[in-house]
């Protein structure tokens, strides 16, 4: 008993479907894989001259600073915490990276 061209041609459609879902799913892993590999090589990394950043702890504020052009850089909501600070502990805060 043979398919009829209906059933031969629902049969090809649904492994077309099939194909193209395993296609697009090894897209989206590529895609993960690649912007995972961008994070590992940026992470620490001074987006100014891509030295090393040293990251110091202050009062609960994680201030990252370059080790090569002296940048300082803050990470989402840091800004919002170091405009919180009263003067004097804004002075002491970047007393710590003074010469």
């Amino acid at each position: 008993m043979r398919p009829s061209e209906r059933e031969e041609e629902y049969v090809a459609r649904m492994e077309y479907e099939r194909k193209k879902k395993l296609e697009h799913e090894k897209h989206l892993k590529l895609a993960e894989e690649e912007k995972k590999k961008l994070k590992d090589m940026h992470l620490m990394r001074c987006p100014k001259c891509g030295m090393e950043l040293i990251e110091i702890d202050y009062k609960e504020i994680k201030v990252d600073k370059c080790s090569e052009c002296e940048g300082i850089w803050l990470d989402a909501g840091e800004l919002e915490a170091v405009a919180k600070l009263e003067k004097g502990g804004l002075d002491k805060l970047f007393g710590v990276f003074r010469k």
